[in-house]
């Protein structure tokens, strides 16, 4: 289903369908909406996240069953379900109402204190990382393997770095990416958020105060949360990123691995087309190789 078609008009049917003690609420679209689920506020305390295709309404389940009690165990609030909405003649797949939470998307401009932001982070991720994974949704299909063995990739960063050539260093890039493959995951797992990206981190006066969009939850490996240190973080803010979160050296080799994955895709994808997109991309690039 397009995002298009994912709208106004479908959500309020969808609640007063299923939810009709909501069905009076105002609803509207938040200002900014990711192309995976589409959300909707409605009311002072509600939000309804829709997903826009099949696969990203596999993981809808796991949220509903899993987020309340990891809730319980953090420093800052995530998103709780409330309703779990489902497929319709109109609509095709599970969806969600969620306690709505307040905030902005996380920006360079939106954060006040850049070093206070990456030790709130770190802290909120070393306490999703100590809680116990006892029958724990493991990395897979459904959550795009985040958490799970960077090897998955391996063909698709390698595709995409022959085919961007001298656009990119890509001697420096491939021994980023061999070193990540040589440093696998020895440990048990650890819960995982699956998607520490600015899109995902809320911000209100300044400051870190929820983090949502756990549609890649999982226990495994944490270096895919270490990214957000060059997407977001740099220099003195990134280095206490780095001195807070408790992961080991070789989790920061693999983190570098899913950094440059992600920044090759996206450079890929824009190059030639947007061009701020795939100069945003070619700095993570970069700062990437910068930093290894």
């Amino acid at each position: 289903m397009s995002l298009e078609k994912i709208n106004v008009s479908l959500a309020k049917q969808l609640i007063k369908d299923q939810f009709p003690q909501w069905a009076d609420l105002e609803i509207c679209p938040v200002k900014e909406s990711g192309n995976d689920n589409k959300t909707f506020r409605f009311g002072n305390e509600l939000s309804i996240r829709l997903p826009s295709h099949e696969r990203y309404s596999w993981h809808v389940p796991i949220e509903h069953k899993w987020l309340p009690r990891l809730a319980k165990h953090l420093p800052l609030p995530i998103p709780i379900p409330v309703g779990k909405g489902q497929p319709t003649q109109f609509y095709s797949w599970p969806w969600t109402v969620n306690k709505w939470l307040p905030g902005e998307n996380a920006s360079l401009e939106s954060i006040s204190d850049f070093n206070k932001f990456a030790k709130d982070l770190a802290g909120f991720l070393n306490s999703l990382q100590a809680i116990d994974t006892t029958d724990a949704p493991l990395p897979g299909q459904d959550n795009f393997f985040r958490g799970g063995d960077l090897s998955v990739y391996d063909d698709e960063t390698r595709e995409c770095i022959d085919s961007l050539g001298d656009t990119i260093d890509s001697h420096a890039v491939t021994s980023i990416w061999d070193a990540a493959l040589d440093e696998p995951w020895k440990h048990r797992p650890v819960w995982i958020h699956g998607d520490v990206s600015v899109g995902n981190l809320l911000v209100q006066n300044g400051e870190l105060c929820a983090v949502i969009d756990f549609g890649q939850l999982a226990a495994g490996d944490p270096a895919c949360d270490t990214t957000i240190a060059w997407t977001l973080f740099s220099g003195d803010s990134r280095r206490l990123f780095i001195k807070e979160l408790k992961v080991d050296a070789a989790t920061w080799v693999r983190g570098r691995g899913w950094g440059i994955w992600k920044a090759l895709l996206n450079f890929r994808q824009h190059h030639g087309k947007n061009p701020t997109k795939a100069e945003e991309a070619k700095n993570i690039i970069l700062s990437i190789v910068k930093d290894t």
